[in-house]
């Protein structure tokens, strides 16, 4: 069946003018987001996400609590203006609770929730807008904020999709290609070359699976660079900031005319 668009013309370009194996400008803002302990900003694109986490912190509910362990929660919600179909999701709609597991069974074996037991990580994850590339965008934003909350993880998480148009592989798929060809999104850990995640909601040929899996998973390690460039450029900022007030107990000191340096 033919596609009922031109996913790639003859010049081997994309409707948005990228190559196929090209990615989308990834813009990432970590600057504090109302009284959340760490906070994230990412666009993939037209596709944007804000993360807030809270915690780690006591458990409010005793069913909610796990003696050895923190407990993940994680609660998402799609703004009604973040599409162009105008339907407005609630918080029990399959799609959503589907993704919000998703990323809580993503990043599980990753934080290393030993170290605060009895305690809960709360995730709130906003989307702003979609244009394709949801879940990557969810799963790279979650990780920074988490980064940014001081929660200590495993490594870090970069979640890239990828598809084929025909036999030609693409990689961070816009809305538009999304909806015509089948696609996968994978998670990766660069440091330890784990795979934490990998979901798909399409039917796709074995013979593809393995060379779209292996791009997407190289991929995630130029998302890491990214992601890693954001975090410490913020690290950069904070100790700018510690460093740029006065030091207790230490006064400042002037030179007179004669040289000798004075206290005042």
């Amino acid at each position: 069946m033919a596609s009922r668009v031109e996913i790639l013309n003859q010049g081997g370009f994309r409707s948005d003018g990228r190559r196929q194996y090209e990615l989308r400008d990834m813009s990432i803002d970590l600057s504090p987001q109302g009284t959340a302990d760490g906070a994230a900003v990412v666009a993939h694109g037209l596709t944007q996400v804000m993360v807030s986490v809270f915690g780690p912190r006591e458990a409010k509910m005793r069913s909610q609590t796990i003696h050895d362990r923190a407990n993940i929660n994680v609660e998402l919600n799609i703004a009604a203006f973040s599409t162009g179909e105008r339907r407005k999701r609630s918080r029990g709609d399959k799609r959503i609770l589907e993704m919000a597991a998703t990323i809580k069974s993503t990043f599980e074996p990753v934080v290393q929730t030993n170290l605060y037991p009895r305690c809960q990580i709360d995730i709130y994850v906003q989307v702003l807008q979609q244009d394709g590339g949801l879940l990557q965008t969810c799963v790279n934003a979650t990780t920074l904020a988490l980064i940014n909350a001081g929660i200590p993880l495993l490594d870090f998480v970069c979640a890239v999709t990828g598809g084929v148009h025909s036999t030609s592989p693409l990689l961070d798929l816009t809305l538009l290609e999304e909806n015509d060809i089948p696609h996968v999104t994978v998670a990766v850990m660069p440091k330890t070359a784990k795979v934490t995640l990998v979901t798909m909601e399409t039917r796709l040929h074995v013979d593809r699976f393995e060379e779209i899996f292996r791009l997407a998973a190289d991929a995630g390690k130029v998302v890491h660079a990214e992601m890693k460039s954001a975090v410490r450029a913020r690290t950069g900022t904070l100790v700018a900031a510690m460093g740029a007030g006065p030091r207790a107990g230490a006064g400042e000191t002037e030179k007179d005319g004669d040289g000798r340096m004075n206290e005042y």
